[in-house]
């Protein structure tokens, strides 16, 4: 069996210690590495997002600087539409009486215009019927006339017709003899 005096145990102590601090540096060195990575690749991040950062913060005080600008102009421009709108009340304030003067003329002369609108309708459909009328007065004349026409032609062709084939009728029994006392005589 060991015999465990006090100097045994003194080295296992030391040696126990010495592994403990050994064991401690290699965490410690192991854990200093990985921070040194960690800390390479924060590095690297940070590095990335100011490069995609950067253009954006550039922007954005362009857009600010505009912005500026642009508030200055729209600041003009308000004081400007107030003092066009104070124009306009005033002129408008000087004017209604005369809009309302006149929106009163233009309803009476509405009224006027809608009154001989139907006075005019009347008078068109009045003489629309008499044209109707005398229009079926001029066709019945018309009619008539032509009519008698038709009858009077009919008669004198029946008057002027009936000698003609008489004298017709006549010639051609004329004509029949002349050939036939013709034909006779050439032929002896």
């Amino acid at each position: 069996m060991l015999k465990l005096d006090n100097q045994t145990i003194l080295l296992a102590l030391a040696v126990a210690i010495g592994l403990a601090v050994l064991l401690q540096t290699i965490i410690l060195l192991a854990m200093f590495v990985t921070m040194r990575k960690v800390v390479g690749a924060i590095r690297e991040e940070a590095e990335n997002l100011r490069s995609s950062v950067m253009p954006v913060i550039f922007d954005a005080q362009e857009i600010l600087a505009s912005s500026r600008v642009s508030l200055a102009h729209s600041q003009e421009l308000f004081v400007n539409s107030q003092k066009f709108l104070a124009d306009a009340q005033g002129f408008l304030t000087r004017v209604s009486p005369k809009i309302e003067s006149t929106a009163g003329d233009v309803a009476e002369i509405t009224r006027v215009l809608r009154r001989q609108a139907i006075e005019m309708q009347y008078s068109t459909l009045e003489i629309m019927e008499r044209v109707r009328m005398q229009s079926d007065r001029v066709d019945g004349m018309v009619s008539n006339f032509l009519d008698t026409v038709d009858r009077a032609g009919g008669f004198v062709t029946d008057v002027v017709s009936m000698p003609v084939r008489q004298i017709s009728g006549v010639l051609r029994s004329a004509k029949a003899i002349i050939e036939s006392l013709r034909g006779s005589g050439a032929a002896r």
